[in-house]
């Protein structure tokens, strides 16, 4: 049985243990494709779908798959989670799924899936399990958008452009331009640019846990003082 409640998974997968920001896995399509928010969403919702998917699937199959065979067949499973993902972005989202291109296949190289499907999918029930992979899912497309969000409006001077990619006709005039005659920045359009825009939110993770460390311990009660002894001494002492 789960060894955690409800309410530790979802803390641990939105922020505790974030995937991107505490464990640091999946950089590669994370720094790669995050150079507009549509492409973010597009990546994180995949990702999403493989995470929640695999963990039900090993969680279910857990008790009849032995040693020898297991990574192999999470492997496997994951494998065809992502095929599925990928043969929904051609037939719905074909465009974006042309400019994500080899990153929808390297889903299944990602260490984050993988890693929760052995330390915790298999070890869990379902329920447990696929709220994991929801978790998981929600803080990796968390970190994503918000990367892409940053390299977007410095780098480009835009948010939310392209979004009819991922949402269709409706969403073509959602591009918000907070600048006029904005100069674009290519840097952090570049993979330099996610490299420091990751490290800034990293860093901000860090300070804010320090900061509410500090305020649990300024709140904690002092210890109470038992105050000195005096020792009475008895005899002679040469």
């Amino acid at each position: 049985m789960s060894t955690k409640t409800s309410s530790e998974i979802i803390k641990d997968g939105l922020w505790h243990n974030n995937p991107a920001l505490v464990q640091v896995l999946g950089l590669c399509p994370l720094l790669a494709v995050t150079s507009t928010v549509v492409n973010a969403i597009g990546l994180g919702l995949a990702t999403l779908l493989v995470l929640m998917g695999s963990n039900l699937s090993v969680s279910l199959i857990r008790n009849f798959v032995s040693e020898s065979v297991r990574l192999p067949a999470f492997v496997m499973i994951i494998a065809s989670f992502v095929t599925c993902a990928e043969l929904l972005m051609q037939a719905f989202t074909y465009e974006l799924y042309q400019i994500l291109g080899i990153f929808i296949p390297l889903i299944v190289t990602n260490c984050a899936i993988l890693g929760r499907a052995d330390a915790f999918a298999s070890k869990n029930p379902p329920l447990p399990a696929i709220l994991d992979g929801a978790m998981m899912g929600i803080g990796f497309l968390a970190v994503l958008m918000t990367l892409g969000a940053m390299r977007e409006l410095i780098g480009q001077g835009t948010l939310f452009a392209d979004m009819h990619l991922l949402l269709g006709p409706m969403a073509a005039d959602w591009v918000i331009r907070p600048f006029e005659q904005y100069p674009d920045m290519l840097f952090m359009v570049l993979p330099p640019g996610a490299f420091v825009g990751l490290g800034l939110l990293i860093a901000l993770k860090n300070g804010i846990d320090n900061h509410l460390k500090e305020r649990r311990k300024a709140a904690e009660p002092a210890p109470a003082s038992t105050g000195s002894k005096r020792v009475r001494v008895t005899g002679t002492i040469s």
